[in-house]
């Protein structure tokens, strides 16, 4: 599905839906920000978090027929506040609280007005925090709004999607920035988990723009290797890191200012907001009970209490990760099944062993096809104990069958994949199961997936020749449908939609065109522009792919 911005606005039926998809790509990769840990406290939930408070922003719009944007933003805001969960999740909601109140009232905004959101959301999340630290979400989302705002005012912008991509690039690179801000995030050599979640969030919002699915993995975030972690970690405080405790205070004209600094005044990592009648508390104390006998005491009725004892979880996050670092990397794969991709061309090569995990690349295509000895090797050189080869090439099946059959103390399976789409939709299957030690288990979800996929590829003819009552001329651009010669034209863009009319049916939602090593960026999006007029049912997706031969590889699906 792609939300289109129509007139450049975007109304509350469309702010609904890239919530929707800012939280189901959080939900995909919540765990990995879970994993980054380490401030204040490593207590391993700041992406669950996250995706708590989001997932009770979504869950009060959720029902929603409303078009009005302001009212949209203000469900959405409230929803954070009910549901704000860790420091992280209380700046996030505080982001949203900022960005509402920046769009009240307005049927729609349009990119000047999302600049100036985007800047109310950061002050008021500021605001929020009693003692601001640089090198968190705070820093990431206000480099990544300064970046937005710079580029609306330089170049006048109108295009909310370039905002957003403007946005994203942005925070990304804020991000990795983070463990120069934070002495503490370098030493523990990762990035800032809240700051991560942000990016996620961000990250899925333009994935639904841009037409792209929000339901698969992304990848690894960045942590790098250190041995000063646990030095790092280890509490200021002798008496340790205390209880993180949240709860909810309602009543009557209450005084968030003065509660924030009584609050405040008890513990640290403070965290008050709200208003005269619903006030979000989170701090860390040693005594739990103080906070939430002030409460009382202040008349106010509360709920949604959240005691965690931070100094239990910084024991077990310290005994988890030497136990995770004491196994060695490749011990640790012994176990899980590792795939051996066959592609050519940088784009492709990145697609598969970046963001679909594959273990080892082979150098292969339709006119350099590898051999069984290539296949062995690349099986012998990985620590894996179960491996599948993926040929992604008619011609290949066979060697990596024979490679299979060859292999020594290793369980060896071929997926066998004709053509690149079918391997890539193998491989998007393969990461939702990519830590399984069932090697059945991987088998079965990537040879399910070769049927949800319609491969079509575009290169040139090398001689003359008549088949399946298609003629063809030395020289002119062919379609293969499957592997199916269909149409021939001396038209690049002629054959392209020849080809794809015969692919698409009613049931197709996303066409793919991964493009050549003979193409530049521009010509390649101009064909796909001219297509996506053509095809308007379907959202239609560029990437690079960089293979030699082929102008053109089209996934349908």
């Amino acid at each position: 599905m792609k939300v289109d911005i129509e007139n450049q606005v975007c109304d509350g039926h469309r702010l609904k839906w890239l919530v929707a998809a800012g939280l189901a790509w959080l939900e995909q990769n919540h765990e990995k920000v879970d994993q980054l840990n380490v401030f204040p406290v490593p207590d391993g939930d700041t992406g669950k978090n996250m995706m708590l408070t989001l997932r009770s922003a979504y869950r009060e719009v959720s029902g929603m027929d409303e078009s009005e944007v302001g009212i949209v933003g203000d469900a959405i805001a409230h929803g954070a506040l009910m549901g704000a969960r860790g420091n992280s999740g209380v700046i996030l909601s505080q982001l949203w609280q900022g960005f509402a109140e920046s769009i009240r009232g307005l049927d729609s905004f349009d990119a000047p007005v999302f600049a100036q959101a985007c800047q109310s959301a950061v002050k008021l999340a500021y605001r929020s925090v009693t003692t601001p630290v640089e090198g968190t979400i705070l820093t990431v989302a206000r480099e990544a709004t300064e970046a937005v705002v710079r580029h609306s005012e330089l170049y006048q912008e109108q295009n909310l999607q370039k905002l957003l991509t403007v946005m994203v690039d942005a925070a990304q690179v804020s991000l990795k920035g983070t463990p120069d801000l934070l002495p503490v995030l370098k030493k523990a050599g990762v990035v800032d988990s809240g700051g991560q979640g942000l990016v996620y969030m961000l990250q899925g919002m333009l994935r639904l723009m841009n037409g792209e699915a929000v339901l698969r993995p992304n990848g690894k975030v960045p942590v790098t290797d250190t041995h000063e972690w646990q030095e790092a970690l280890e509490p200021e405080d002798a008496e340790g890191y205390g209880y993180d405790v949240q709860f909810l205070m309602h009543g009557q004209a209450l005084d968030v200012d003065a509660i924030r600094t009584d609050i405040d005044a008890m513990g640290w990592s403070t965290l008050v907001v709200g208003n005269e009648r619903l006030v979000k508390v989170h701090v860390h104390v040693h005594d739990p009970g103080q906070p939430l006998s002030y409460a009382i005491g202040l008349g106010a009725s509360i709920d949604d209490v959240v005691v965690e004892n931070m100094q239990d979880q910084y024991q077990h996050y310290v005994e988890d990760r030497l136990a995770r670092q004491f196994e060695d990397g490749a011990e640790r794969k012994l176990n899980e099944v590792g795939v051996i991709v066959v592609a050519s061309g940088d784009g492709l090569n990145t697609l598969f062993a970046q963001d679909l995990q594959a273990a080892y690349m082979i150098s292969g295509g339709q006119t350099m096809n590898p051999s069984t000895q290539d296949f062995l090797a690349a099986i012998d050189s990985l620590p894996h104990n179960k491996i599948v080869l993926l040929p992604n090439n008619k011609n290949i099946v066979m060697a990596a069958q024979q490679a299979a059959s060859l292999a020594r103390d290793k369980d060896v399976r071929v997926v066998p994949s004709r053509t690149l789409p079918q391997g890539i939709s193998a491989m998007v299957a393969y990461t939702n199961v990519a830590h399984s030690d069932n090697i059945e288990e991987v088998i079965t979800a990537m040879l399910d997936s070769l049927r949800d996929v319609t491969s079509a590829e575009v290169t040139m003819a090398t001689r003359d020749v008549e088949i399946n009552g298609v003629s063809v001329r030395a020289g002119q651009y062919i379609g293969l449908l499957d592997g199916d010669l269909v149409v021939s034209g001396d038209d690049l863009y002629d054959v392209l939609q020849d080809v794809l009319s015969q692919a698409v049916d009613e049931d197709s939602e996303l066409i793919t065109l991964y493009y050549g090593s003979e193409l530049d960026t521009d010509s390649a999006q101009a064909l796909v522009d001219r297509l996506a007029t053509r095809f308007q049912d379907q959202s239609v997706e560029l990437v690079r792919g960089d293979q030699p031969l082929y102008p053109f590889i089209i996934s349908v699906e």
